[in-house]
């Protein structure tokens, strides 16, 4: 297996503090990181049912086994043992001891945060970042190929099909990961509800439409994105907002972690297919956002994503704040740097000059950057060069 950009974060932390938690979907390989970075650790995985029956009759007596240090892996399985973590803590607060792992944030956070606060640090690993899908030895090549296989590590890592690892991820998701999380009766229409979600990212996220077009009631549908957020699957950027004398837009747009995972939802099965495919734009743009998200979460950043979008139409795919600055970035699918690529985001950057300085950024589908006076203009490829 590779080495992952967070690893570096993972030791530092684990150095300063008692325990440290790590987040993230399923298979985007915590596991694997966590036993790596802490080679000398025991390891309990909680979805083995006679380790996650030991933890919940007897968490004492379980806990009391690993004195030297232990990955916990998937502990949202057993959510009150991070209360008799906590004491054992509060006991002996030897850093790094505490190694705790999950792929569900509404019942892994909210026992984290009761029991942990200020006891243990917080990260999370996403899907694999450009970066780090080119130390395969054998990786995606071009934009489309990128994007169509996503980042998920075990494609690259035993050259498995796209679409055949989707495809039974999704099952596995749908049929084991949400019925622990929420009671859905009806996992076929929660299905096509996950689909309908991936024709819509990069854009507004309309809760009346999405539940009309599904069949539900508009609250199954907010409950039911809460539930792919809590998963680590989609997530919502929140609009920017500044006092700059605009009326701006106050909707989130709704994005995916993973651009295979949409591939695979909008039933495209071959990397061809992206080419013409009306869609390209959009899931373009969920590709550089979420490259740029897994950048700064490798880096211990949680924070500081938006979108840019007024009431006139003018808009942003992107807008980073970076300490005083801000950065506007665009994500154009084209291959070509045209004056309408390298004039994107001009706009909006001067509007939120008014707030204070700003850079521009815009990354697009070509293989040659440029670097221009008021704009950087970003190969698809070379989005890590950047510090974000």
């Amino acid at each position: 297996m590779i080495d992952r950009d967070l690893a570096p974060k993972l030791r530092a932390l684990a150095a300063k503090f008692p325990a440290v938690t790590l987040t993230g979907p399923r298979q985007s390989g915590k596991s694997t990181l966590c036993r790596m970075v802490f080679p000398r650790h025991a390891y309990a995985n909680l979805e083995s049912p006679d380790v996650r029956a030991f933890a919940a009759s007897d968490p004492r007596g379980f806990l009391a086994q690993f004195d030297r240090g232990v990955i916990i892996d998937e502990i949202q399985r057993v959510p009150e043992l991070t209360s008799y973590v906590q004491g054992l803590i509060d006991e002996d607060p030897r850093h790094g001891r505490w190694v705790l792992t999950g792929s569900q944030s509404f019942t892994m956070m909210e026992s984290v945060s009761q029991s942990l606060a200020g006891r243990t640090a917080v990260l999370h690993l996403m899907p694999l970042a450009r970066s780090e899908a080119r130390r395969f030895g054998r990786h995606p090549q071009s934009l489309d190929e990128a994007m169509f296989a996503g980042g998920y590590p075990r494609i690259p890592d035993q050259q498995l099909d796209p679409s055949e690892w989707l495809s039974a991820y999704v099952r596995t998701y749908v049929e084991r990961d949400v019925r622990q999380i929420s009671n859905i009766g009806d996992l076929a229409a929660f299905q096509r509800f996950v689909q309908l979600c991936a024709s819509r990212t990069a854009q507004l996220l309309n809760l009346s439409s999405l539940a009309l077009d599904a069949g539900i009631s508009q609250p199954t549908a907010k409950a039911w994105i809460s539930i792919l957020e809590a998963t680590f699957i989609a997530f919502r950027l929140q609009p920017y907002f500044a006092n700059i004398g605009k009326r701006l837009v106050k909707t989130a747009k709704l994005h995916f972690h993973d651009t295979g995972l949409v591939c695979w939802l909008l039933g495209i099965r071959e990397p061809s297919q992206l080419r013409l495919h009306p869609l390209r734009g959009p899931i373009f743009e969920t590709w550089v956002v979420s490259e740029i998200l897994k950048h700064r979460l490798n880096r211990g950043e949680h924070a500081g994503l938006y979108y840019y979008r007024d009431r006139q139409g003018l808009e942003a795919d992107l807008v980073i704040e970076e300490g005083k600055k801000l950065v506007v970035v665009e994500a154009k699918a084209g291959q070509t740097a045209t004056p309408d690529v390298v004039n994107a985001g001009r706009q909006v950057a001067d509007v939120l000059a008014a707030a204070g300085p700003t850079r521009r950024i815009v990354a697009f589908g070509g293989d040659a950057g440029q670097k221009r006076t008021d704009v950087t203009v970003l190969s698809w490829d070379s989005l890590d060069q950047e510090h974000w």
